[in-house]
């Protein structure tokens, strides 16, 4: 059975980061889009009484718009995919990082039960189910750090995928610079076509 990968979207300046320090890097996520989720994470800090508290997110689900849209939207986007062993290894060696999956319960679901403290980085409303969501998470009670990189093996990663909208025209130069980083001259490097495909219009095409 093929392996599952871990998908990270973000965008080309990160994705350069990455490949050139070889570093994946937690952040404070205190600015994150989701304010409920963002408030379950402040909540846990000030219930522990932590310095910080730092997180990088995943998701082991295939393609969708939503996650391009959301993640990675524009033409800068990208979709960096992750061997899951070599990404589960590189965040069981760094110190005091919890890789976890995430949970999604109903608003029901959580009035009846309420969640543990140590649960609350880790849970996010039913809505989101669809993400299948991942989460690194580092905290420290004497330490106030705003990020926390974790180092990674180039090998870690399988593929990359550049946004559905970058102009095809840019697409040889986009690669070409990618594959110039020393150890990615091997890592497939593709430009999505999930919003224009030229195969599946042709089936239209061929409609009778």
């Amino acid at each position: 059975m093929r392996k599952v990968s871990y998908r990270r979207y973000t965008d080309l300046p990160a994705l350069i980061q990455i490949l050139t320090n070889r570093k994946l890097t937690l952040l404070d996520p205190s600015f994150w889009d989701d304010k409920n989720d963002s408030y379950f994470l402040a909540t846990y800090k000030e219930k522990k009484e932590l310095q910080s508290v730092l997180a990088l997110c995943f998701t082991k689900e295939s393609e969708t718009y939503h996650h391009w849209r959301v993640f990675s939207s524009g033409a800068s986007g990208v979709c960096v995919n992750f061997d899951s062993e070599k990404l589960e290894t590189a965040f069981s060696k760094a110190k005091g990082v919890k890789f976890q999956e995430v949970t999604y319960l109903a608003l029901k679901e959580l009035r009846d039960n309420r969640p543990t403290i140590a649960r609350l980085p880790f849970v996010k409303r039913i809505p989101y189910k669809h993400e299948k969501e991942f989460r690194a998470l580092w905290e420290s009670e004497s330490d106030k750090a705003f990020s926390l990189d974790v180092p990674i093996d180039i090998s870690s990663i399988t593929r990359i995928t550049l946004s559905p909208w970058m102009h095809p025209s840019l697409r040889v130069n986009v690669v070409k610079l990618l594959k110039i980083i020393d150890g990615c001259k091997s890592i497939p490097i593709v430009r999505s076509t999930l919003i224009e495909n030229t195969q599946w219009k042709s089936y239209g095409t061929s409609a009778t």
